[in-house]
């Protein structure tokens, strides 16, 4: 379903420079299995190229403007002196661990990890690595065998750093585990590749926030892979807040794997960057697990949304719920594009999947494709998709009681999106993503006053 131009107009092959010239930088730290690794993931780039709107799975994202900026690989470097004062302005915490990494490294400074159970570990990827753990070789190389496209094999190229969660058998962390990933340029276009590994041990349970922000007005793109293995039994929430400046590009993948009877949800609420790709792919591999999936996309402006999402039942009697919310204005594209896969052997299976947009302007513009492939019986699968403007006969009854036009349209949006923000139960990140989505919908609503 398509609302708005057409996204097939001006196909054309994206351009092999920017990205595509960066190299990795050889470290004695490595293993040589993660050297080997590095290497082949950059022969692989250079042998494929990166996705084109030929490419089944990115036809309604154009990479050019991405593709085009002669990008440096960043670094922390000595100035960055507006980043204590940015990292600060999040607030206190969620109240427990907080690793804070600055243009893709570790920020020790800026960071905290409270006291926490037996055998949790929660640290930087790039120690865990030094140390030389096994868990980690048979992770990068299964996750990503063969690559699916050029972003994911940047990352395991050129990832300098990231989060390391690890969480042993019957382990509980009751505080959300925040990480926050800051950009700073100082001038020259950046381009930074964080890795994040979070190993749930069977029975374990543990919620992480992942924070992505930056200075506003500046040039940099973040390429971000997170890992997630949940075994059995085993209990993760997981949330994305995308704020990045709106000059900025950011691309995603979040990457689960889950064992049997296993519980994982995910929420992503995309506000930033000029263009964004929030990618969500899941395995459920083992019987009876379970995954939920959620996301609130608001691109104005001409910024762009894409929540590619792909959940694949590989195991009976798994479960899965995917709910994307947009809410578009302006000249702003999003996209959902969500897929679910039933294997043969996933009898028992219960999917479903909802797709629901706001348009609040005649130029905006949404594409919306929710699939189902089933390849076996005895499931009970569903999909459906919705793009509207907000309702009249809600908005003539509040402007029958003396409400004025703009604060009931803003009164009628805000409820279409406070659905999502309600479904974080912890109180500290709510009232943090609310005043992020009401600050949006002030703005525009100001912008449109005007």
């Amino acid at each position: 379903m398509t609302a708005g131009r057409d996204p097939t107009a001006g196909v054309a092959v994206a351009p092999t420079g920017g990205l595509a010239l960066l190299e990795a930088e050889p470290s004695h730290d490595d293993p040589a299995w993660l050297t080997g690794a590095r290497r082949s993931a950059s022969d692989w780039v250079h042998a494929h190229g990166f996705p084109t709107r030929k490419d089944e799975d990115w036809r309604y994202t154009r990479l050019e403007p991405i593709l085009a900026v002669p990008f440096e690989r960043a670094s922390l470097g000595p100035s960055l002196r507006r980043a204590p004062m940015a990292i600060n302005g999040l607030g206190a915490g969620l109240g427990g661990a907080r690793l804070v990494f600055v243009n893709g490294r570790f920020a020790p400074e800026f960071s905290r990890v409270e006291e926490l159970p037996t055998g949790v570990r929660v640290t930087n990827l790039a120690s865990v690595l030094a140390e030389g753990d096994e868990r980690l070789e048979s992770i990068f190389s299964r996750t990503f065998a063969p690559f699916h496209h050029a972003f994911a094999a940047l990352n395991t190229a050129l990832s300098d750093d990231g989060a390391f969660v690890s969480l042993p058998a019957g382990a509980a962390v009751e505080a959300p585990i925040e990480l926050v990933f800051f950009s700073e340029t100082d001038g020259a276009p950046l381009v930074s590749n964080p890795r994040s590994v979070v190993l749930a041990g069977p029975g374990s349970q543990a919620t992480i926030v992942e924070t992505h922000t930056g200075l506003p007005g500046e040039v940099y793109c973040t390429n971000a892979v997170t890992e997630v293995i949940v075994e059995a039994g085993a209990n993760v929430a997981h949330y994305q807040v995308q704020d990045e400046a709106d000059s900025a590009f950011h691309l995603a993948l979040l990457d689960v794997r889950q064992d049997r009877e296993s519980h994982f949800s995910s929420h992503v609420f995309a506000l930033g960057s000029h263009i964004a790709r929030h990618e969500v792919r899941v395995y459920l591999e083992g019987e009876g697990a379970d995954v939920s999936l959620g996301g609130l996309y608001m691109p104005r402006g001409d910024q762009h949304h894409d929540n590619p999402v792909l959940v694949e039942h590989a195991a009976p009697r798994g479960t899965s719920r995917q709910l994307y919310k947009g809410v578009v204005d302006e000249h702003g594209h999003g996209v959902f594009n969500g897929h679910i896969v039933v294997r043969r052997d996933a009898f028992g299976t219960d999917a479903g999947q909802t797709n629901k947009n706001l348009l609040l302007s005649d130029d905006a513009e949404i594409d919306t494709r929710p699939r189902l492939e089933i390849l076996t019986d005895d499931v009970k699968c569903a999909h459906g998709a919705a793009v509207g403007r907000l309702d009249e006969d809600a908005l003539f009854y509040l402007r029958s009681r003396g409400v004025p036009e703009q604060m009931a349209r803003g009164i009628l949006t805000y409820a279409f999106a406070r659905e999502m923000v309600d479904l974080i139960p912890f109180e500290p990140l709510r009232a943090r993503v609310e005043e992020l989505v009401a600050d949006r919908l002030a703005t525009s609503s100001n912008e449109r006053a005007r």
